[in-house]
């Protein structure tokens, strides 16, 4: 239980911070599109990359530079555009930005598509997602021994809670966001974190 407990705690204080990942759900969140679907591919992406960490996996990425070398381009190219979308529904704005009601159908004619796609993404794309779930948690991991899956377990659960947390919990902020001059302020939160994220992958070493 102290090392699922570790695990957890671990967890958490990885992926707590504010990053591209993390805003693209809880923009999902506030605006009810999709968020069921967008929760389970970052959380089960989190899974399957946290896995393969405990398993050993972060060792052959750390002989590997030239994997994470593409993935932090593509990653920073992903950001940028994802960012560059922000910064424009910011410089603009428009109607659609105005947070679906209570009770209303959000996903009616909005497509799934794009929202896969983006969290896909912004998470198989990104190598600080590999460098704090394969590499980082996968080493702390190998410390605990034969319990080192309790360990994984626990960080699982931390990413599942969070993601469910910001997704669901982003409709809390729905009466904040009545007014589409309010989006506008968020999409330009949002596009600074995109670009403060690409300047971090590309100046990474």
């Amino acid at each position: 239980m102290l090392t699922f407990l570790a695990g957890l705690g671990f967890g958490l204080s990885l992926i707590v911070a504010i990053g591209a990942q993390n805003a693209f759900v809880l923009r999902q969140g506030v605006r009810r599109e999709h968020v069921g679907v967008v929760v389970a591919i970052c959380a089960a992406s989190d899974a399957v990359l946290i896995a393969a960490g405990v398993g050993g996996l972060g060792a052959l990425v750390q002989r590997a530079p030239t994997v994470v070398e593409v993935a932090r381009w593509a990653g920073a190219a992903v950001v940028l555009g994802y960012g560059f979308l922000a910064a424009r529904r910011a410089w603009k704005g428009s109607e659609q930005l105005v947070a679906a009601p209570a009770g209303a159908m959000p996903d009616a004619g909005r497509r799934l598509r794009p929202a896969v796609l983006t969290a896909l993404a912004l998470t198989w794309l990104n190598p600080h997602v590999y460098l704090d779930t394969v590499v980082l948690l996968g080493s702390i991991s190998s410390t605990y021994g034969d319990a080192r899956w309790w360990f994984g377990a626990g960080a699982v659960l931390a990413s599942i809670l969070w993601f469910s947390g910001i997704g669901y919990g982003g409709r809390l902020l729905a009466p904040l966001l009545a007014r589409p001059g309010a989006w506008r302020v968020l999409d330009a939160v949002i596009a600074v974190i995109m670009l403060a994220v690409a300047v971090s992958l590309l100046t990474a070493r």
